[in-house]
């Protein structure tokens, strides 16, 4: 059934009604978990299911398996995500015959980001220069077959300089054929409203769902406010400021705020709204269940279970089930958990064109430009690097001057933290998790080393084996460990009152190599902002293919700065 006659079937009814949004996991595991997760989602009676595609069809594979499941196993109606960004006719028509094979009759066209190897975002064969262009296309071949849905930007697309112009760049993708409309997600509920009745006022009479997104944490907020520039009320940011040293306190708060802009919504005639779930089932639940919306939701199962994560063990229970990866911190969440990689699933890594990029990093041709750059980074003298798009956390304050000491040498680091020992898990700085607990941290770091230092290091990393996991590969795909195989390593814990002991971030093989692949790949976008055969690009090619990415655990958590040694 398509799309936009259930969205006009809900309408009609004038009861509130709401979709999900879901990405393709990074891992087996994790798909295998969302598929359990949907199962159970479904239950909640959602109007469709949106699955998104990967910049250039970097996830066509997985987004249509998962499609087909929705559609075929679960029994949701599903609208599949289809950018044309770097992508030529033939690799469109191979997603819509797809799409057709599945049983899938609802497409959402998008424009999308460029693929993660490509310089800069450039047409398909055929002009397809816009989601306008994609969706004039659809309609051109497959006629009526599908049911084509668009993206509307509230607050305007963010490479918008002119609002106007980009609200007519919206309308004329409806007037194209577009049969329903998701809109960006705001956290502003007036901001839609008002939206919304401009889009009336232009005469557009298609469904329009509004985008909303509970804040799961506050890292994952902070990351998505700064790439998107959404507008943000000011008694929300100040509340979550004050909530983020406590991760179940801003899963409450971001809660609590998407029920009251909910309520607004309602109560000004908006009655759908697309949640998108970033994998994660616990928080959208309580929204629902709040709301009084979908049928488990105002049955719910287990809420005081809610923020506790259960690893390595049999879980025994739906609400078991609902939260036990809760609190995945960025890549560094259980490689098992659907969300796992939900910080990259949306949009390319690099932000900034080839000439702000050459302002903010400069024009790289030896490995003391590189080691120089990664210094001023942890020094705080600019803002961000290739590999990652705002400033260090507070945390890493207390090792500031090591990490700017291993730089310079040549390790260039992209992921690190201190060794913690019972902190509280209220401290404004480390703590996170429910109030009246400890968290425990162990030290690790994660660099780059140029193929001239690796052997030394690598012989240092092996000499302190009974102290130290370390997880080494280059972009050739060689892998040494000295983990056992099937084994993890937790890098934080929290004990806290009436809880099993809670593992949130840990690294093994999968989670290592998953991330290995996209860390590389930084290296040839960063290379491709130059000319191709320039000094600049051969040497960063060339970087890339010599150096080794290694992660390196201290297990002794009490011996504090014991990990500096070994960076020499």
């Amino acid at each position: 059934m398509k799309v936009s006659d259930k969205l006009r079937q809900a309408e009609d009814s004038k009861q509130p009604y709401f979709s999900f949004e879901y990405f393709p996991p990074k891992t087996e595991q994790g798909l295998a978990n969302l598929y359990d997760r949907i199962e159970r989602m479904a239950r909640l009676g959602p109007v469709f299911v949106a699955v998104t595609w990967g910049a250039g069809g970097a996830t066509a594979q997985r987004t249509l398996e998962l499609c087909s499941a929705c559609q075929g196993v679960f029994g949701v109606e599903t609208v599949m995500h289809l950018t044309c960004t770097n992508m030529d006719i033939a690799q469109v028509d191979a997603a819509l015959e797809g799409a057709k094979a599945a049983g899938i009759q609802n497409i959402l066209a998008l424009r999308g980001d460029p693929p993660r190897d490509a310089e800069y975002w450039t047409a398909c064969e055929g002009g397809f220069s816009h989601a306008v262009d994609l969706v004039r296309y659809i309609r051109e071949k497959y006629g009526s077959y599908f049911c084509v849905g668009v993206a509307g930007y509230p607050e305007g697309h963010i490479e918008s300089t002119d609002a106007d112009q980009d609200f007519e760049y919206f309308v004329a993708k409806v007037e194209a054929g577009a049969d329903f409309v998701v809109s960006q997600l705001a956290y502003d509920a007036n901001v839609f409203i008002q939206w919304e009745k401009k889009v009336r006022a232009r005469g557009i009479t298609v469904p329009v769902v509004a985008g909303v997104l509970p804040v799961q944490s506050y890292q994952s907020f902070r990351r998505l406010v700064f790439l998107t520039k959404v507008a943000v009320p000011e008694a929300l940011r100040e509340r979550l400021e004050e909530a983020k040293a406590n991760d179940q306190a801003v899963k409450d708060l971001g809660v609590e705020h998407a029920v009251a802009m909910v309520r607004q919504l309602q109560a000004a005639g908006v009655r759908g709204v697309h949640l998108t779930t970033l994998n994660l089932e616990n928080s959208v639940q309580r929204v629902l269940e709040a709301l009084g919306m979908g049928e488990a939701a105002m049955k719910s199962t287990g809420r005081a279970l809610a923020g506790q994560a259960v690893t390595g063990q049999a879980m025994t229970s739906t609400a078991e089930r609902r939260v036990w990866d809760d609190f995945p911190n960025g890549r560094w969440g259980d490689a098992r958990s659907p969300a796992f990689g939900s910080a990259d699933a949306y949009g390319a890594m690099l932000k900034f064109d080839a000439q702000g990029a050459a302002r903010v990093w400069g024009r790289p041709c030896t490995l003391d430009d590189i080691s120089s750059l990664f210094a001023r980074y942890v020094t705080g003298e600019i803002a961000s690097l290739p590999w990652s798009d705002e400033p260090l956390r507070a945390e890493t304050e207390r090792i500031g001057a090591e990490l700017a000491r291993v730089n310079r040498l040549g390790f260039w680091t992209l992921a690190s933290q201190p060794a913690l020992d019972g902190v509280a898990s209220t401290d404004a700085t480390h703590g996170w998790g429910p109030r009246g607990g400890y968290v425990y941290q162990k030290a690790f770091v994660e660099c780059f080393v140029a193929g001239a230092k690796f052997g030394s290091f690598l012989s240092r990393l092996q000499s302190s084996a009974s102290r130290v996991t370390y997880y080494a590969a280059n972009r050739q795909g060689d892998f040494l460990t000295n983990a056992h195989a099937g084994e993890g390593t937790a890098l934080t814990w929290g004990v806290f009152p009436g809880r099993a002991v809670v593992q949130p971030t840990l690294i093994d093989k999968i989670s290592f190599l998953a991330w290995r692949a996209e860390a590389f790949q930084t290296w040839r976008e960063w290379a491709a902002m130059f000319a191709q055969a320039s000094q600049e690009a051969c040497f960063l090619r060339e970087t890339a293919d010599e150096c080794w990415l290694v992660n390196v655990v201290d297990n002794d958590y009490k011996q504090a700065d014991a990990i500096w040694e070994l960076f020499q």
